[in-house]
């Protein structure tokens, strides 16, 4: 029988554990987080690749709810968020809820009775609500080359990264010219014998302000906490004010566009080269790329630059779009990621028999960024336009934390069985107002061609505005804008005993048919004891 569950997650990065804990703060504890990988870290676990760090300062890159004064430097690199959250998992007592190896393969909306049906690699289950925080950087995209197939070395994904395989001494290529590739080429160019960059279409690059964080910023962040607090503030405070160049006026990114060139000029003296790096769309089209040691590298003597595509491969001979050929031992693709036509759509039925997919053909549409019309009780953490091209996406999660439980709190108020359904009519409003914005952004009038615009050249990726509006905008739930369902009834699932809603010991194993919710008669529980206290921005105080 199909373990019943008040809420269900799909996935464990930041916005799953970050919706596990915000469930426990408002005292629900009948959850479950389900995960395909066997440890929790989403995109900070797959990615191991040399040289993988963030490129959003550390204090800013955190939960406000889970401030750490001990980040080892301006921008960490992946051990220490994924160390980070891990710490954040077991802090607040989230092991108990976790279902490893436990990959959605599919999750259908019943109608009668009101809930979700959620089939996976470890077992069945239902939920009254599931929550999707698979994230838009979870699987990777690979593109179809012609022979590729037949390609006798070895291939992988930067997020698939083999650590089996040695790249000491081998004829390497790397396919695309993204943020992963720009951190792989400096790490791996000082030990391959010859290294290939096949480059579509360069990158905006600006300087990496990092440097180690001393012991004594680290000990008054953690006796003073008003000090990690300010630094924080200080760090969104001027990336919001970034933020009106990006959407209203690119003609400000001048100065950022100079910054930039000079980066270039500096670092690479060959001028055939540099013409082969400089971009020929505005600063920012492209999301701008941070790196002190990308330029230097492609300057060096066994590492070649081909301004081209790979369009054929021929045993151990890749080809490129200009003709010209290249032997190597092993292609590393850092070709990006599935994000406008995210695989876990295609296994999540609504309730007129049609998957997210095929709703989305025309395009990712949802309300706030978070819910779709015809699929009740189901919201996506991270959803359409809900991107950023220059500040923490954490910001955007936290806003996306607080809808989530206010909605919770909606159903409760509604008793007995009932569902909320975004209304079409709402959703396209909602996608409209946005779209009508970004149509002024440089990522629509800048030149490019990007990952955040979807096969019919729509951008459904980005937020056109500021963190604080979207906090705002998802404030709280607006019932005018969902129908609500009601059921008259519902199957009783049975259940062992002692469990159920609250069941303390562990994640329950299912409860009696009751409420949908008890998220306004919980209490909400405290931070976990030796964890400092929240820092601003906070999921309530930016707005």
């Amino acid at each position: 029988m199909a373990e019943h569950v008040q809420v269900a997650v799909i996935g464990t990065g930041f916005g799953g554990l970050g919706a596990a804990v915000r469930l426990r703060r408002e005292g629900i504890t009948d959850f479950v987080i389900l995960e395909r990988a066997d440890a929790v870290g989403g995109t900070w676990r797959d990615n191991s690749y040399p040289g993988c760090a963030c490129d959003v300062p550390s204090h800013l890159y955190s939960f406000s709810f889970a401030p750490n004064s001990e980040w080892p430097r301006n921008f960490s690199g992946q051990p220490h968020i994924r160390a980070y959250l891990e710490r954040v998992t077991d802090t607040f007592g989230l092991r108990p809820h976790l279902r490893f190896n436990s990959e959605v393969r599919r999750a259908r909306w019943n109608g009668d009775e009101l809930y979700w049906e959620i089939d996976t690699a470890s077992g069945a289950y239902t939920a009254d609500v599931l929550v999707s925080a698979t994230g838009p950087l979870s699987d990777p995209q690979i593109p179809a080359v012609p022979g590729l197939d037949s390609f006798p070395g070895r291939v992988f994904h930067s997020a698939r990264w083999d650590h089996d395989y040695d790249l000491r001494g081998k004829r390497v290529a790397m396919i695309g010219t993204g943020a992963s590739a720009i951190q792989i080429v400096p790490a791996i160019e000082p030990t391959v014998e010859r290294l290939t960059l096949f480059q579509r279409t360069p990158p905006w690059v600006l300087p990496r302000a990092d440097r180690k964080i001393t012991s004594v910023e680290q000990w008054l962040h953690t006796r003073v906490p008003a000090t990690r607090a300010v630094r924080r503030g200080l760090l969104w405070g001027i990336r919001e004010l970034q933020v009106s160049a990006f959407t209203k006026r690119p003609n400000q990114l001048g100065l950022v566009d100079a910054l930039a060139k000079s980066h270039l000029r500096k670092a690479v003296k060959d001028p055939a080269l540099r013409a082969k790096l400089t971009p020929d769309y505005r600063i920012g089209c492209k999301r701008i790329l941070l790196s002190n040691s990308y330029y230097p590298a492609l300057a060096k003597p066994h590492v070649d630059v081909v301004a081209s595509g790979l369009s054929e491969v021929r045993g151990s001979t890749l080809v490129a779009a200009d003709g010209s050929e290249t032997e190597v031992d092993a292609i590393v693709f850092g070709t990006g990621f599935h994000v406008t036509d995210m695989p876990i759509a295609r296994r999540v039925t609504g309730a007129a028999g049609t998957t997210l997919a095929e709703e989305w053909k025309e395009g990712m549409e949802g309300l706030r960024g978070s819910t779709a019309a015809g699929f009740p009780n189901f919201m996506t953490i991270i959803g359409p336009n809900t991107g950023l091209g220059n500040s923490s996406m954490i910001l955007m999660i936290e806003s996306q934390l607080n809808y989530l439980v206010d909605y919770l709190r909606q159903l409760d108020t509604l008793g007995g069985r009932a569902a909320l359904d975004a209304r079409p009519s709402a959703v396209h409003a909602w996608s409209h107002r946005v779209q009508e914005r970004m149509k002024r952004t440089v990522w629509n009038v800048g030149g490019c061609d990007s990952w955040y615009l979807d096969a019919n050249g729509r951008n459904t990726t980005v937020w056109p505005g500021t963190t604080s509006e979207f906090r705002r905008a998802t404030r709280e739930v607006d019932l005018a804008e969902y129908e609500v369902l009601r059921a008259p009834h519902r199957a009783s699932v049975s259940a062992p005993a002692g469990a159920g809603a609250g069941h303390a010991g562990g994640a329950p194993t299912g409860r009696p048919a009751a409420s949908a919710t008890s998220t306004a008669s919980a209490k909400r529980a405290a931070a976990p004891a030796g964890w400092p206290q929240a820092d601003g921005p906070s999921a309530e105080a930016v707005a």
